[in-house]
């Protein structure tokens, strides 16, 4: 409605009450917050956002290359919210608080929007969350409260998303009991080189995605971790193990435990002999670090007599020296005095004048 439109209304409404002398004051009071009502400009909070697309019927709003920094202004219907292709390089504290309130958002995904940094109470007044995606971001800063009041959250995405720096914050920014509920935690494509050393005792978590990461081993103290929380689904396929006697705890892990859920694609990375042969189809001997330490052991033994039996023939040498020395003299005497033979007979056969005396 105009600003004209508005005035003319105001107007008629004005003339109304004060023609209609046979409305009594409370009469009057009534009739004038109907029109008002009528006239009013129609609030806007439940439009769809500009440059967005809506499904009201299903709660959906979707936003495509949203190059404004901040995030656009949800409408109170709004149960599932889409941003892709942003420009948001902060989420700051109570970035999805409409005037304060809370909100009804219970999907929230924020993949490939550039994200750098999440400041804390970030995600303040999305106490009805149940997933949250941040993959396919940049991140270098978690605060230790970046997930604070998520306490219905069951699903949180972090893949191919955390730079080291945030890989370093994310225990602490992880470790809030606003997550006890958290179900499912996915890491995949993070370079990770181990398992996080994550508060499995303040989660209910039932499936951590490690797939497509730097892990070359699992050790013991994680495999103590994870056997106290047997309820707790690893997925570690896509990881370059290397083979050998470190591999000994784990190799006998996924062989009678069954949380690793894709052990059965987990490969063999080095050493080149085992590259691309299944984790189950090693043989104990492979990972067997007894056998491993008595070969070392058996070479290091060998390379000692060696060592030994050269020292003791050098010693020989040093203490027969004097009659080394005589026998090389008397070699070389006697090659010499063989030497002087040959000579005698060679100056024989060349001269003419002994060869006629013979003839």
């Amino acid at each position: 409605m105009t600003a004209h439109r508005f005035e003319s209304a105001m107007e008629e409404k004005t003339w109304i009450l004060h023609t209609d002398c046979g409305l009594s004051g409370r009469q009057r009071l009534c009739l004038a917050a109907v029109l008002c009502l009528l006239t009013c400009p129609a609030r806007t909070d439940d439009a769809c956002p500009s440059r967005c697309v809506c499904a009201r019927d299903a709660g959906t709003v979707t936003c495509e290359d949203w190059w404004d920094s901040g995030l656009p202004e949800l409408p109170e219907w709004t149960r599932t919210f889409v941003l892709r292709g942003g420009n948001v390089s902060t989420l700051q504290r109570g970035a999805f608080m409409n005037n304060g309130s809370e909100s009804e958002v219970a999907a929230l995904s924020l993949s490939g929007n550039g994200i750098r940094s999440i400041e804390p109470y970030a995600f303040l007044g999305l106490t009805r969350l149940h997933s949250l995606d941040l993959s396919h971001n940049q991140l270098g800063f978690l605060s230790a409260r970046s997930f604070h009041g998520l306490q219905q959250l069951r699903s949180l995405y972090l893949n191919c998303s955390l730079l080291p720096a945030a890989l370093a914050q994310l225990p602490s920014a992880l470790s809030t009991e606003s997550l006890r509920n958290l179900h499912r935690l996915e890491l995949a494509g993070n370079r990770l080189r181990s398992i996080p050393p994550l508060r499995f005792d303040l989660y209910n978590l039932h499936s951590l995605v490690l797939t497509n990461n730097s892990i070359e081993s699992v050790g013991r103290e994680e495999i103590s971790s994870l056997d106290r929380h047997r309820r707790t689904r690893l997925f570690l396929a896509a990881n370059p193990f290397r083979c050998n006697c470190e591999l000994e705890a784990f190799y006998y892990w996924i062989k009678n435990s069954s949380q690793c859920q894709d052990a059965a694609r987990l490969v063999c990375s080095e050493p080149e002999s085992k590259r691309g042969l299944p984790l189950e189809k090693l043989r104990r001997e492979d990972v067997d670090c007894v056998t491993e330490n008595l070969e070392a052991v058996s070479y290091v033994f060998l390379g000692i007599v060696l060592a030994l039996i050269g020292v003791v023939f050098l010693m020989v040498l040093y203490l027969n020296r004097e009659g080394i020395k005589r026998w090389l003299n008397n070699i070389r005497e006697a090659c010499r005095d063989q030497m002087e033979v040959y000579h005698y007979r060679y100056e024989q056969d060349s001269d003419p004048r002994l060869a006629n005396v013979a003839v």
